[in-house]
C-alpha cells in the first residue's frame, strides 16, 4: 500500500473530549455518551463489575467517575440493574472517564449499548486517557474539581472550561440531597432478583418500615422487602411528626450524595426525634454519617474517598472481615464519637470508621453498602439484624 505525502502513517486524531482540572491541567480524549459539559469532583472507582449500578447510584451526584478497570461497557446495559428510584431526579454521576473505548455488548441480559445508554441519560463520557495516571494523581493530591466536556466537532472554549473548573466550590458544604430525593411518599414491595425469575413481590409483610430518602437505591428497598418489610419511602424533608404518625416498626436512613453536615441541618433534628422514640433505626452511608452527627460526632472530608467493590471491613463485634462495596467521600470522625455510641466496623484499608451502634438502643448504621452484590454478599446479614430488632420490639 502506497503512503502519500498528505496521508501520514500516524494520523493525528483530533480529541473530541476534555477533562479540565481546577489547576488548569487538560487531559485530552475521545468523547462518548452525551455531548456538552459538566462540572464535578473527580473520584476513582476500583470495581471490575457493576458499572451500571455505580453510574445510577444517587450517591454519586456531583461526581465524575474514573474507572480503574480498563474495560467498561462490554456487558451492555439493561433496565433491571438501574439503582435510581426517582427517575425524574438528576441521574447519579455527572460524567464517566474510561481507559478504552466501549466495545459492543456481549451478554444475554444486555438490551442497550452503554454509549447509547449514556446519551439517553445525559451522562458525558471520555475515553482514551491513562486512568492509572489520573488515579495516582488523585491518591497523591486528593479528589480534584474538574469539568468534563464532549464535542463531536472537537471545538471547545478552553478558557471558559478552565474558569468553570476553578470556580466550582466543591462538595464540601454542599447539600445535594434535594437533587435526588423523591418528591412525594410511595410504597415499595419489590423483592430481590433471582436467577431466571427476576424480581418478586412482598405480599405478606411482617414489618412497617419508613425509609427516609436522601438518595435511596433500589436494591436497599428490595432487601428490606426481602426480610419482610412493607416500605414507605418519604422525602428527605419529611418531619419526625409525620414519620412517627405512620407508627413504623422501624426507620431506615438512606444513602445519598453531598456533605452530611449540610444535609444534617434539617435531617439531624428528625433523626434525634426518631431515636428518642425508641424506634429501631438502621442507616447506610449518608444515613450513617448523619446518625453520627445526630449523636454529637463530627464528619470529615476524606482525601481520596472510598469507591469500589473490594473494600475489606472488620466487624469489631464479631471479629469477622467482610468484603464490601463502598462509595463515600466523607466519613464519621471516630475520635469524636460520644459515650454511648460504639464503633462497630472499621476499614482495613485506612482504619476509618465504618459502623456505629447506640448502646442500649435498637439503633445502628454502617458506612459501606451492604445491599450491593459485587460477588460476595457478606453484608446482607445487616438487613436481617434490622428485622430482628423490629421483631424484638414488637414482641416486647
Amino acid at each position: 500500500m502506497t503512503q502519500h505525502d498528505n496521508d501520514p502513517a500516524w494520523p493525528d486524531h483530533k480529541p473530541t473530549a476534555l477533562l479540565v482540572l481546577a489547576d488548569g491541567t487538560v487531559l485530552e480524549g475521545f468523547g462518548l455518551g452525551a455531548e456538552g459539559h459538566a462540572v464535578g469532583e473527580v473520584c476513582f472507582n476500583t470495581a471490575m463489575t457493576g458499572y451500571e449500578e455505580i453510574l445510577t447510584d444517587p450517591s454519586y451526584a456531583g461526581q465524575l467517575i474514573t474507572f480503574t478497570f480498563p474495560h467498561i461497557g462490554n456487558v451492555g446495559t439493561n433496565d433491571e440493574d438501574i439503582e435510581t428510584v426517582n427517575m425524574a431526579a438528576t441521574p447519579g454521576a455527572r460524567g464517566v472517564i474510561l481507559r478504552t473505548a466501549i466495545t459492543d455488548p456481549s451478554n444475554y441480559r444486555a438490551t442497550k449499548h452503554l454509549d447509547q445508554w449514556l446519551r439517553a441519560r445525559g451522562i458525558i463520557g471520555l475515553s482514551g486517557i491513562d486512568t492509572r495516571a489520573l488515579t495516582a494523581l488523585i491518591r497523591s493530591k486528593g479528589m480534584p474539581n474538574a469539568v468534563i466536556a464532549h464535542s463531536r466537532t472537537g471545538e471547545f472554549d478552553l478558557h471558559g472550561l478552565k474558569e468553570e473548573a476553578r470556580e466550582w466550590p466543591g462538595l464540601e458544604g454542599m447539600d445535594l440531597v434535594p437533587m435526588v430525593t423523591s418528591g412525594q411518599r410511595f410504597t415499595w414491595d419489590e423483592t430481590p432478583w433471582a436467577w431466571d425469575k427476576g424480581f418478586g413481590r412482598q405480599d405478606k409483610p411482617e414489618f412497617n418500615v419508613v425509609a427516609i430518602d436522601y438518595g435511596i437505591k433500589r436494591n436497599i428497598l428490595r432487601l428490606l422487602a426481602g426480610v419482610g418489610c412493607k416500605v414507605t419511602v418519604v422525602p428527605a424533608t419529611t418531619s419526625s411528626e409525620d414519620i412517627l404518625a405512620m407508627k413504623p416498626d422501624g426507620v431506615f436512613l438512606s444513602n445519598g450524595p453531598g456533605d452530611p453536615a449540610a444535609t444534617g441541618k434539617y435531617a439531624v433534628p428528625v433523626i434525634r426525634d426518631v431515636i428518642k422514640s425508641g424506634t429501631p433505626t438502621f442507616g447506610i452511608c449518608l444515613g450513617h454519617q448523619m446518625l453520627g452527627l445526630a449523636v454529637g460526632a463530627r464528619t470529615k472530608k476524606m482525601h481520596q474517598g472510598h469507591h469500589g467493590a473490594n473494600h475489606p471491613v472488620k466487624d469489631e463485634t464479631t471479629g469477622k472481615v467482610e468484603i464490601t462495596s463502598m462509595n463515600h467521600g466523607f466519613a464519621v470522625d471516630e475520635t469524636t464519637l460520644p459515650k454511648g455510641a460504639t464503633q462497630t466496623h472499621i476499614s482495613l484499608f485506612d482504619g476509618s470508621n465504618c459502623g456505629i451502634q447506640l448502646d442500649g438502643k435498637p439503633v445502628f448504621s454502617v458506612q459501606y453498602h451492604p445491599e450491593a452484590s459485587p460477588g460476595p454478599r457478606d453484608s446482607h446479614y445487616l438487613f436481617q439484624r434490622f428485622a430482628d430488632l423490629m421483631r424484638q420490639r414488637k414482641s416486647a
